[in-house]
């Protein structure tokens, strides 16, 4: 984006009911920190615009980054119903790891979600390389999302469970003579 104006110096504002949230967001915040974003919101004012892609067949701006500030606005009446929104032009891949880059800088993923991410970039052709670089992960941490989306997989359709209790046949089994 050397040449490129950066989205920041666009800011839009748009009805809430034309923002949705993507379906890939691994970012959770946890209450305590929800209400400090509300307070934050009600006190200061948006100070941050949310970031969004246009879908133009929808007629819909699909979330990047500030899925908490829109649930925010969506529960309040704040702003007319008008969400401050930047937009930005990017394929899917390159929108999950926006959304991925913006989160990382601030807060924690959920683990489930962060394998799914990974195994939808797999799936798009993305290389190691690129979701290493593009999501910020070492060589470490993809293998380990890696190893656990796939061993998601090898239990999909499957029941599975663990019983809460040793049954006197185990119990045999177990014992040391």
């Amino acid at each position: 984006m050397s040449n490129k104006k950066s989205p920041v110096y666009d800011v839009k504002a748009v009805p809430v009911e034309k923002v949705v949230a993507n379906d890939y967001n691994p970012n959770i915040v946890a209450p305590p920190e929800m209400k400090l974003l509300e307070l934050s919101i009600w006190e200061d004012g948006f100070t941050m615009p949310c970031v969004c892609y246009y879908d133009k067949e929808k007629d819909l701006y699909i979330l990047v980054d500030g899925f908490h500030r829109y649930s925010v606005l969506k529960t309040s009446k704040r702003e007319n119903g008008l969400l401050p929104i930047v937009v930005i032009d990017k394929d899917l891949s390159n929108r999950m790891s926006s959304t991925i880059r913006h989160n990382r800088a601030r807060g924690t993923h959920n683990i489930e979600l962060m394998c799914h991410i990974v195994a939808e970039l797999d799936k798009a052709g993305m290389s190691d390389q690129w979701i290493m670089k593009n999501i910020g992960m070492d060589r470490d941490e993809l293998l380990r999302l890696k190893q656990i989306s796939g061993l998601a997989d090898l239990f999909a359709n499957r029941e599975f469970s663990i019983p809460e209790k040793e049954s006197p046949v185990d119990a045999k089994a177990t014992t040391v003579v």
